[in-house]
């Protein structure tokens, strides 16, 4: 009897073991969303229901500042637990460097996600460099109310986008909303939302990447053309406008129509109740095909020197299955749940969102996949000449081969 009840004892020990072993562990998640620390808390909430003794603390960067804050912060020995990995190249890089934890053989990544969903972090030989979070979209936000006051229908071509927007405008209508003081803006939200169509979507992005197509065709010209048609219709001193800016400009019912992502959603459900609004597809120019940039925004990778990566793995799991998926679907409204798990979304302007992907092409954003690493980077000539037409000091032409010679200095196909 009393080698029965040691044995008991022994496996009721072990099991409480088993069951605290990640008793009163702390980890911290790094972010480029700073405002999502009050949705990513009720993610957070409901994780600690089934794991109530680890601890997630959200610590998220400006924006702008993240990627470099975020690799200081690794270097340095001080970076958090968890943190969120860009897609593509530059999450790859900060594998290559050893500050993103492998996770092929992670259990929850084959058994949460096809191939396609974890390929945007997953390097050419096959490692998981992190666990996918989420999509977003892109499109234009507009006021259904100045659109009915003026007669004008939701625009099926950049023809007619521009020509509601020259309606508008003579009306005395502020016609978009967009500024260029926060330049990723102009970059991310508008050229590359209009790029997947001109260029042919995905297949006309795989072209220019494997050197079929040169960086300076007629379609790239195009698409920076289409940048030039936009520039007489942005707010007087556009140039200053920051992205919160031109938010509160669309919000306040100042501007008709605004160029942005899905997941400032909550915002203007917050922000522009005295307007009735909705949104669209960027659509394409006549006689192109519509292609939605509908982007693998964000994952969550786990730093290999992190004291708690058991606990992290748990997290990333619960994250991904059929709890995590519905947590980050109601709380994280205009940020798509990746996972087999996703479960259907309530919000209507998410749903909208969505709605774009019937009929149309996707692809991710122009440069992600492989012109974001090298110098100068294919982002930054992007962006740079984007906002130079916009100004008027190049020509689309001039910007297109701008963007091509930045290219080769360091891009081989």
């Amino acid at each position: 009897m009393k080698i029965t009840r040691m044995v008991s004892r022994i496996a009721a020990v072990a099991l409480f073991l088993a069951a605290g072993s990640l008793f009163g562990q702390n980890l911290t998640l790094g972010s480029w969303r700073t405002d999502d620390v009050a949705k990513i808390s009720n993610i957070i909430a409901a994780f600690n229901k089934t794991y109530p003794n680890i601890k997630v603390k959200f610590d998220p960067t400006n924006p702008p500042d993240y990627n470099a804050t975020l690799r200081l912060q690794l270097e340095s020995g001080n970076g958090p637990d968890l943190f969120y990995a860009r897609s593509y190249a530059t999450g790859a890089e900060l594998f290559k460097a050893g500050f993103e934890l492998d996770l092929t053989s992670l259990p929850a990544i084959k058994s949460n996600f096809t191939p396609s969903a974890v390929s945007a972090w997953t390097t050419p030989d096959g490692k998981v460099f992190a666990m996918p979070l989420g999509a977003v979209s892109h499109g234009i936000y507009y006021n259904k109310d100045i659109f009915a006051k003026y007669g004008i229908a939701v625009p099926k071509t950049w023809e007619a986008l521009i020509a509601a927007a020259d309606k508008l405008k003579k009306a005395g209508v502020t016609p978009f909303a967009n500024g260029v003081a926060d330049q990723w803006d102009i970059n991310e939200v508008v050229m590359m939302s209009i790029l997947p169509s001109a260029v042919g979507g995905s297949e006309g992005r795989l072209a220019y990447e494997s050197g079929k197509r040169p960086f300076n065709d007629a379609a790239i010209v195009g698409a920076f053309q289409q940048i030039k048609d936009l520039a007489p219709y942005l707010p007087k001193g556009f140039e200053a406008l920051t992205y919160n800016d031109s938010a509160a400009l669309f919000a306040l019912g100042k501007a008709a129509m605004y160029f942005d992502g899905s997941w400032t959603v909550p915002q203007f459900i917050d922000q522009a109740k005295g307007i009735q609004w909705s949104v669209f597809s960027t659509p394409p120019a006549k006689g192109k095909k519509p292609v939605v940039e509908f982007h693998p925004d964000s994952a969550i990778a786990i730093n290999p020197a992190s004291k708690n990566i058991e606990a992290a793995k748990t997290f990333l799991t619960w994250l991904s299955g059929p709890q995590g998926a519905k947590a980050i679907g109601d709380n994280l409204i205009g940020v798509f749940p990746m996972s087999k798990n996703a479960v259907k979304l309530d919000n209507e302007y998410a749903n909208t969102f969505l709605s774009f992907n019937t009929g149309a092409g996707q692809d991710a954003r122009f440069v992600w996949p492989k012109l974001m690493v090298g110098k100068p980077s294919g982002y930054d000539l992007l962006q740079n000449n984007t906002i130079a037409v916009l100004k008027g000091e190049i020509t689309p032409k001039a910007a297109a081969d701008a963007f091509a010679a930045g290219l080769a200095q360091w891009y081989k196909p």
